[in-house]
């Protein structure tokens, strides 16, 4: 029996449908009167539906230690996928609760249980940017700055967690995902990239990111849990893009204009600002905040090149925005 948390978001989604197609039987967690609607829409786009009998989905909760422990009694893997992602400082609390509080749960869960092996999905958030400004790497150790934000502190302290377990006898792997490109919820995280290009986004910054899809978030963490690789931790990255560029692409697949209005730092105090300014009208909490406007300003690229040396190849952006962007349009096209 494997256990796995987050299965409703988006990474844990195609982490339960990656193990389905291998009939591997399934115990996912979700919270009371959440909605299973994104697995769902994964798991029908590849036509695989009658795989969700797999699952046998039971309710819990991250912050409930003693639920914890008795949901994973009889399960021999856990892959920890569950997460908040928030940049907005009225949600920091939740967010640090359910990301490192949660996280400490599941270990402890794991470690009463004599789980065999423990997958974590952390993030590149919790990694360093050199003072000499090169590639980052797995051995870019945190260092805390002004241009951290509360996610990527969340994340940070929620890894620790997970290597307190390695040192108390938890076998484990963790991965650090570059931004994921999927087809989750189009209004939430970074499936809500293809929503704002859609929308019409007119400015562009100079920064630069790393991305990765979801389907190789999702495939080479299970390859590395049914390996013999323990106790390590690997950046999932396919490629180091611009996101001028990221936002070129995307908008010709969807035919909208491309952003042409470069942002200076004026610019960026003004957007945030103003995006501030609309969600406290209209509730609809903004991709642009004030720490992703500062993170767009920055470049930061990401060495996939340690994963790569056990053979795994990624998806190449120019490939999972093709295809996200079409799957977009299919079901967006006459409702946005």
């Amino acid at each position: 029996m494997i256990f796995v948390t987050g299965g409703t978001g988006l990474v844990g989604a195609h982490i339960l449908l990656d193990l389905a197609s291998k009939n591997k039987t399934i115990k996912a967690l979700k919270r009371e009167g959440s909605s299973i609607a994104i697995t769902e829409k994964v798991f029908n786009h590849y036509n695989k539906q009658n795989l969700l009998q797999n699952i046998k989905w039971v309710e819990g909760d991250l912050l409930d230690s003693y639920s914890l422990y008795t949901l994973l009694k009889g399960c021999k893997t856990v892959y920890h996928s569950a997460a908040f992602v928030s940049f907005h400082p009225k949600e920091v609390k939740k967010m640090m609760d359910i990301n490192i509080v949660g996280t400490e749960n599941i270990v402890n869960a794991c470690l009463e249980n004599k789980i065999e092996k423990l997958a974590y999905v952390s993030s590149v958030s919790t990694l360093s940017k050199p003072k000499n400004n090169s590639i980052i790497n797995e051995k870019s150790f945190w260092t805390n700055d002004s241009n951290k934000t509360k996610y990527a502190q969340s994340k940070y302290f929620a890894e620790q967690e997970v290597w307190r377990g390695i040192q108390e006898g938890l076998d484990t792997i963790i991965v650090n995902p570059a931004v994921i490109l999927g087809p989750g919820d189009w209004t939430k995280g970074s499936s809500q990239l293809f929503t704002k290009v859609w929308k019409g986004l007119k400015y562009y910054t100079e920064g630069a990111t790393a991305y990765v899809d979801v389907l190789d978030v999702a495939s080479i963490l299970i390859k590395l849990m049914e390996s013999d690789v323990k106790n390590d931790r690997f950046i999932l990255s396919s490629e180091n893009v611009p996101y001028r560029k990221l936002f070129k692409e995307i908008a010709h697949y969807l035919g909208k204009k491309e952003a042409s209005v470069k942002v200076t730092p004026f610019l960026k105090e003004l957007a945030w600002r103003t995006e501030y300014f609309k969600y406290l009208i209209s509730g609809v909490k903004p991709l642009l905040t004030k720490e992703t406007a500062n993170q767009a300003m920055t470049i930061s690229n990401y060495s996939n090149q340690k994963i790569s040396d056990l053979g795994y190849t990624f998806t190449s952006v120019s490939h999972s925005i093709e295809s996200y962007s079409k799957w977009f349009l299919k079901e967006n096209s006459t409702d946005l």
